[in-house]
């Protein structure tokens, strides 16, 4: 086959799919372009199936710095482990087409995005989706799509864009992101500024309705290629199997199921499951356990949904709409700047905030054009949160994208750096977890940044919605369990203020997500967030007045830019000095902006210090200097750091002096008062309380000494002096 191309236009961007010259070895290769941000993006499959019991399905993201005409950061020169940007992209890409193929599939399927190129203008992550896609079905992989993604935005006028560039997505009020086929939404991620249900519900339909377009496109792409299907044997149980499972522990399993705690449920579906393990003989076990062990499962999912369909009852007991207890507490740990402890039944969360100077803000090594970001958020799942056991080895994909959606929900409440200019970082520590930690996140997060005294704009609450359906029968769950989340149909995230919407993720599980369903679980979640607020606002309504006493104090100061030099003094002399002197941290901008951070009144004395740097010396000012250097002819004092000012030997004493060693050392602090500045910016002093003259310290008659042509300081010979 040769190279196949379709290029088209939607919604006033242009885009290319293409295959047949790249990538020929891959099961499927696809080109996809938009404007010159190019992802090729492969899919292949194993020959064998695999004799597992879950679909071994895996994404990557490549980023290579190339792309963007960059040098990879580091010593080695390499790009080595992904992004976090490259991370959420992969598991954006994986989210809705990990439910689109057909169950029992259990070849190996690896599908790789590599970005080519970046044109800082285009963003590469959501035409990367339509491109694993067109790449599943070009390779003859069972695949039910075409899926497609898109990214949706609005304008000033506040008209929908989709796939914006990166300068109309961030003038816009929202960023979402929606993944599906023509007729279902199968997976959702957004940021928003305090959007109302309805403007997100009507950006859905827009969606919608742009997703259909995208995947007809792909139609007749893909009506060009000469596909060749995939011959697979899916792995089905025996039919008898599932008779035998359900008649043997269908009523048991019901009893299980009934209880609150998860432990004891766990135990007591594990004790049923194992009673009806002991109905199959050995030589049954050896050759459908597998099988066996996926209809259990399903068994549990089975009857755990035809709880809630047929009675309107969970496992622990609530309604459909009931929010587990709640119980928030603050300034919990003494040293921390900012803590915020959040339980919601048997999840729990501690938020922990540090607070420091905005250039220890976190710089971003990617193809993106974001530089970085002072707001981070930063999510731990440790295995003792569930009760088990596992590897320690660093941020998992699971914990990235939670951090990332926390961090989404709250920074459009963070204030700006010129109102608050802190760099915040903020852990949210997984002490317990029985469903909805990220939104528990976002809680303790929100009391982290209230207890710490950091002035956001508005409290944010979250919930995570569920969903159970069967045909048309449907039941939105809110405050999702464990078990909701693991055998229902969706795991649906909303996070925002009492005002709007801030966040947004949904995964699907159920094929046929309709926007009604949808519209349903979100107004829904409007008021399971209103009564969490409710009950977050009980342990700390507002932020706090003042910052914790071990948290750094910021002040900012503006100084003009031709000064800056005069801060910083040659090769930094000046700026190490009042960091030494004072023990502040200083932080100086191009634009003449100054940050002073001290967890004390060192940061008040290093900004007098500044501000006395910066003020121009004029004539008849008083300063208590310091006497640097000693010549014949006087003293040269230091006004501030950088400024000195020449006092005469005559100036000195009540009477004449020999020498100046005669009342003055290096290092002697001296009253002076300015008496005048000349065209070169040399200063003249005096001194305002004169010394006694020593006895024997006498200066002989003018007659017995060398004439000077100035004794006044003015025009003589001056040493080479300090800067």
């Amino acid at each position: 086959m040769g190279k196949v191309t379709e290029s088209f236009e939607l919604y006033g961007k242009e885009y290319v799919l293409e295959t047949g010259e790249l990538a020929k070895q891959a099961g499927g290769a696809v080109l996809v372009r938009q404007g010159d941000s190019v992802v090729l993006v492969t899919a292949t499959a194993s020959r064998e199936a695999k004799d597992l019991d879950f679909f071994p399905l895996t994404v990557d993201f490549e980023e290579r710095m190339y792309a963007a005409g960059r040098l990879p950061g580091g010593f080695v020169k390499r790009e080595t482990r992904p992004s976090e940007k490259a991370t959420l992209t992969a598991r954006m890409i994986d989210r809705p087409i990990r439910s689109a193929f057909a169950d029992g599939f259990r070849n190996d399927v690896q599908i790789i995005a590599t970005v080519l190129s970046a044109d800082q203008e285009h963003q590469v992550d959501v035409i990367s989706i339509m491109g694993a896609s067109a790449a599943l079905i070009a390779a003859g992989i069972p695949f039910e799509g075409p899926l497609a993604g898109v990214r949706v935005c609005r304008d000033e006028f506040g008209e929908f864009l989709v796939n914006p560039t990166f300068d109309e997505a961030e003038a816009s009020d929202l960023d979402l992101v929606v993944a599906g086929s023509r007729d279902a939404i199968y997976m959702v991620e957004a940021g928003a500024d305090e959007v109302s249900e309805e403007d997100m519900l009507a950006a859905f339909a827009f969606a919608q309705e742009a997703i259909g377009e995208f995947c007809a496109v792909q139609e007749r792409f893909l009506a060009k290629l000469d596909i060749t299907p995939m011959v697979v044997a899916l792995d089905e149980p025996p039919a008898d199997l599932k008779e035998r499972v359900f008649a043997a522990g269908e009523a048991k399993m019901r009893e299980a199921l009934h209880n609150p705690d998860k432990h004891a449920r766990m135990d007591a579906v594990a004790t049923v499951k194992d009673e009806i393990k002991t109905t199959f003989s050995e030589a049954e076990i050896s050759s459908h356990g597998k099988h066996i062990k996926g209809l259990l499962k399903s068994l549990e999912k089975s009857v755990m949904r035809a709880m809630v369909l047929d009675e309107g009852e969970r496992a622990d007991g609530r309604a459909l709409d009931e929010i587990r207890p709640i119980s928030c507490v603050v300034d919990y740990l003494p040293r921390a700047h900012g803590t915020g402890l959040f339980t919601r039944g048997q999840t729990q969360v501690l938020s922990v905030l540090t607070l420091g100077m905005l250039n220890e803000w976190q710089r971003i090594d990617t193809i993106d054009v974001a530089e970085g970001k002072r707001y981070i958020h930063h999510y731990n799942f440790p295995p003792f949160s569930t009760g088990e056991t596992g590897f320690m080895r660093g941020p998992k994909r699971r914990d990235i994208g939670h951090g990332a959606l926390a961090e989404r929900a709250l920074l459009p409440v963070v204030p700006a750096e010129e109102t608050f200019p802190y760099t915040i970082r903020i852990v949210s520590e997984v002490l317990e977890s029985n469903g909805s930690s990220s939104m528990g996140s976002v809680c303790g997060s929100t009391l982290a940044l209230m207890d710490a005294g950091v002035p956001i704009s508005a409290p944010v609450s979250g919930i995570a919605m569920g969903l159970i359906k069967e045909g048309d029968r449907v039941a939105v769950l809110s405050d999702i369990q464990g078990l909701e989340d693991f055998l229902g149909d969706m795991d649906f995230k909303v996070a925002g203020t009492p005002k709007g919407i801030t966040a947004l993720q949904m995964d699907n599980k159920a094929k046929g997500l309709s926007l009604e369903i949808l519209a349903k679980a979100i107004q829904q979640a409007k008021a399971g967030r209103a009564h969490i607020l409710g009950k977050m606002l009980e342990a700390l309504p507002e932020p706090r007045e003042d910052l914790k006493e071990y948290a750094p104090r910021i002040i900012t100061i503006k100084i003009p830019v031709d000064k800056i030099r005069d801060v910083i003094g040659p090769g930094g002399k000046i700026i190490k000095g009042l960091v030494e002197e004072t023990g502040a941290e200083i932080d100086v901008n191009d634009d003449g902006t100054i940050y002073v951070a001290a967890r004390d009144a060192r940061g008040a004395t290093a900004v007098d210090r500044i501000k006395a740097i910066v003020r121009d010396v004029e004539p008849g000012e008083k300063y208590t200097g310091r006497v640097v250097s000693i010549q014949p002819f006087g003293a040269f004092i230091e006004l501030i750091p950088g400024k000195d000012g020449l006092l005469h030997i005559s100036r000195m004493a009540k009477g004449r002096i020999a020498r100046v060693e005669d009342v003055l050392n290096v290092g002697d602090e001296v009253e002076v008062v300015v008496l005048e500045i000349d065209d070169r910016g040399k200063v003249s002093l005096d001194a305002v309380n004169k010394f006694d003259v020593p006895e024997g310290a006498e200066a002989p008659p003018r007659s017995d000494r060398p004439e000077r042509r100035d004794d006044r300081g003015g025009d003589h010979r001056k040493p080479r002096r300090r800067n």
